[in-house]
């Protein structure tokens, strides 16, 4: 089944189980467009040849619930929107076990990232893993709707890569369509105004810059946060294949300022319309900026102000 016919049928069936309270908006085709060459893989680790996020010749990362032998299970299939809930979920190997070995990546054994379909909700989960290999994060998305949560992890087997597996997720409440924010090439959170440079070409390796300023001084003491001055999530409008990337350089390096500016680089597999999820860290507390980016296009001189919807919880 390809992924548009995956999204239509999970449509279909949420408006199926809340009714009249949960409608569902105009389907979204997948992006269709000739191979393009290998993306950059995440975590600075695009020398690995499996990497779940690197081949335009596979499945982009986070489309798939199941890969390499490893399968997402989420345990908490859907939530109330408006009121907080236990998410909770397991890694399953090849074998239905639940794993509870990984490799630390960035501080951290599992990266979890919730993002609605629309892409005007984010989050930053931080979960704990109990000893049976259970994962579990307190959450409360704001409106009702189809989430899609990813997990991003590394399996402390033998020769084990980098995957990023993703489930649906869905929200009852009274449902209102929202439209993918525009394109703008800046955008405030917290009194932080965060500005944005970049061209995405598909299947080039293509490179972002963001600058961060407060009260109209650039902002030269970032806190490093997951082992980096900025921590950068791309997500595809449609189908929500994931890309996770990291700037170039790290604390420490003898040569990476921490700030203003925030250098990144990535391929995107495909033309189409991407969200942008930056977290930085200042003064103690991480700041989520979110842009939309048209591949083949800068960003317009625009200033938008953050959604409410976006951000962290830990």
């Amino acid at each position: 089944m390809n992924t548009g016919v995956k999204i239509t049928a999970f449509a279909a069936a949420v408006a199926a189980t809340f009714g009249a309270a949960y409608g569902v908006g105009a389907a979204v085709g997948p992006i269709h467009q000739e191979p393009q060459p290998a993306a950059h893989a995440a975590h600075d680790k695009s020398s690995a040849p499996d990497r779940d996020s690197g081949r335009a010749d596979a499945t982009p990362a986070g489309l798939e619930v199941s890969r390499a032998g490893y399968t997402l299970d989420l345990k908490t299939p859907r939530v109330v929107a408006g009121e907080e809930s236990g998410l909770r979920f397991a890694i399953r190997d090849q074998q239905g076990r639940q794993v509870t070995s990984f490799q630390r990546e960035h501080g951290k054994e599992l990266h979890l990232i919730l993002a609605s379909r629309d892409l005007v909700t984010y989050r930053h989960l931080h979960p704990t893993r109990a000893s049976d290999g259970t994962w579990s994060a307190p959450v409360t998305v704001p409106a009702a709707g189809s989430y899609r949560v990813f997990a991003d992890f590394t399996p402390a087997a033998d020769n084990a890569t980098n995957l990023t597996l993703g489930a649906d997720l869905a929200a009852s409440g009274p449902y209102e369509a929202a439209s993918l924010p525009v394109p703008a090439a800046s955008t405030t959170v917290d009194g932080y105004t965060v500005t944005l440079d970049a061209d995405l070409t598909p299947g080039k390796t293509s490179d972002v810059l963001l600058g961060v300023s407060r009260n109209g001084r650039p902002v030269t003491d970032l806190q490093p946060y997951l082992g980096a001055y900025g921590h950068l999530i791309a997500l595809r409008s449609g189908d929500l294949a994931y890309l996770h990337v990291h700037p170039n350089g790290e604390p420490g390096d003898g040569t990476t300022k921490p700030g203003p500016g925030i250098s990144f680089s990535t391929t995107v597999p495909s033309a189409g319309s991407y969200r942008l999820f930056l977290d930085f860290k200042h003064k103690g507390t991480v700041r989520t900026a979110a842009f939309t980016v048209q591949t083949g296009k800068s960003a317009t001189p625009e200033t938008a102000d953050t959604d409410e919807r976006g951000g962290h919880q830990h």
